[in-house]
């Protein structure tokens, strides 16, 4: 069933709530394929403007890199280029007008190697150049768990080596963002990397990397107590931002993917309203932004569903408030202009 099954999700329909709120959604992926285990078909821009045109009044989105399209020669530092050219052609067709009024990618993240320190200057630097209008910096992930079950993204310990504090501080001479995705028990560590690196601006992904699989399934007193306790640290650090979202995604651990009947938006508010209002109660609504984390958590909802249930659980705050988590915060913190 790829990324959840249009046919699957259409089982579950649902009218658009406050359909005339802007949005920018600041997290999503393009792909041609992506091979086992995942089991993904192509995203690129028809499939992203079939979701967001399902209802929700969608401004903007931002591209999170994916490792798609990347050159097949030269240095292999350099080849993480070729994606941002080739999410430059799709932004660019969209701006153009083409699949509808959204502006898709109308901010580019890429992927480079911060542990090459001052050598990643030149990659940044080729990426600026590739995407002069909308690159915007880079993720490089440090999830790292010792459990076999789970995927290492990188060594352990990455944000404290040399290399990759140097890289980050390449970043923040260049006026570029760091994007990161982790695990819950890292949060102390990005902290202290934070802490260490005071004028980069982090954007935290997908509410920190909570963990309800493998050796963190059916723990949820212990691991969910850790989880706050790291959301409280990292958001002591004003240059750290947190996405909210992302929880579809199978290490989340709530097979909702499992499902016959996909959920609705009110269940998954009530699910996720707990979640979210603990990040937002600590970070403030100027330093949150929902997330659809489009294709990856199609699997598990439709977007119109899981923007209903971000406008559910988003009630009890202001318009001001809301304004910020569903679009202020994420233009301001990539400078769109959408």
């Amino acid at each position: 069933m790829p990324y959840g099954g249009d046919d699957w999700l259409a089982q579950t329909q649902e009218p658009t709530l406050e359909p005339d709120i802007p949005i920018c959604d600041p997290h999503h992926h393009f792909w041609i394929s992506r091979p086992e285990p995942l089991h993904y078909q192509r995203y690129l821009l028809p499939e992203l403007s079939a979701d967001v045109g399902s209802g929700h009044n969608v401004y903007s989105t931002v591209f999170i890199e994916v490792r798609c399209a990347y050159r097949q020669d030269g240095p292999d530092e350099m080849k993480p280029v070729g994606e941002v050219e080739y999410i430059q052609t799709i932004a660019d067709a969209s701006a153009a007008g083409e699949q509808g009024p959204t502006r898709a990618a109308a901010a580019i993240i890429g992927h480079a190697d911060l542990k090459l320190g001052e050598g990643v200057r030149p990659v940044l630097a080729a990426m600026q150049a590739a995407s002069p209008d909308r690159f915007r910096g880079v993720r490089h992930s440090v999830g790292w768990d010792e459990s076999p079950e789970l995927v290492n993204r990188e060594i352990k310990g990455a944000l404290s080596t040399e290399g990759y504090r140097s890289g980050a501080k390449v970043l923040a001479s260049m006026g570029l963002i760091l994007e990161n995705s982790l695990y819950f028990h890292q949060l102390p560590e990005l902290a202290e990397f934070a802490r260490a690196v005071p004028n980069l601006t982090i954007v935290l992904n997908h509410i920190g990397g909570l963990l309800r699989v493998g050796p963190y399934a059916n723990r949820d007193g212990e691991v969910l107590a850790e989880w706050r306790r790291g959301v409280e640290e990292v958001a002591q650090c004003p240059n750290i931002v947190m996405k909210l979202g992302g929880v579809g995604q199978l290490r989340y651990g709530y097979h909702w993917d499992d499902r016959e009947i996909p959920i609705g938006s009110e269940e998954l508010a009530e699910t996720l309203g707990p979640l979210m209002d603990h990040c937002i109660q600590q970070f403030g609504p100027s330093r949150c932004m929902f997330e659809s984390n489009f294709p990856v958590d199609k699997i598990s909802y439709s977007y119109n569903v899981v923007f209903n249930a971000f406008k559910r659980l988003s009630k009890s705050y202001s318009e001001s408030e809301r304004a910020a988590m569903f679009h202020d915060t994420a233009t301001r913190v990539y400078s769109i202009r959408v």
